[in-house]
């Protein structure tokens, strides 16, 4: 009984876990401004997600309002069976 229930633990938290990336990827000479914008994409079985990069960048400044980019960084969250890719926009 012992042993199942250690199985079913490991099993659990193994599920439940994550690992995060945090990729800072330019920083321009605009000041940093208020606004965030966020793109997330998401992929199964660790394949990468269709659209590029300076797409992504592009949906995340709309989602934000903002027109003039400070920094962008990308966030990968890698799950069990799925990836999640977030694009962080910050500017005014």
């Amino acid at each position: 009984m012992k042993h199942k229930l250690a199985f079913l633990t490991m099993a659990l938290s193994l599920l439940l876990s994550a690992c995060t990336l945090n990729r800072p990827v330019c920083a321009t000479s605009n000041p940093l401004g208020s606004k965030v914008g966020v793109y997330k994409q998401k992929s199964i079985l660790f394949f990468s997600p269709i659209s590029n990069t300076d797409a992504a960048i592009q949906k995340a400044a709309e989602n934000g309002g903002i027109t003039r980019i400070s920094t962008v960084d990308h966030n990968i969250t890698f799950f069990l069976l799925f990836t999640e890719y977030r694009t962080i926009v910050r500017g005014e």
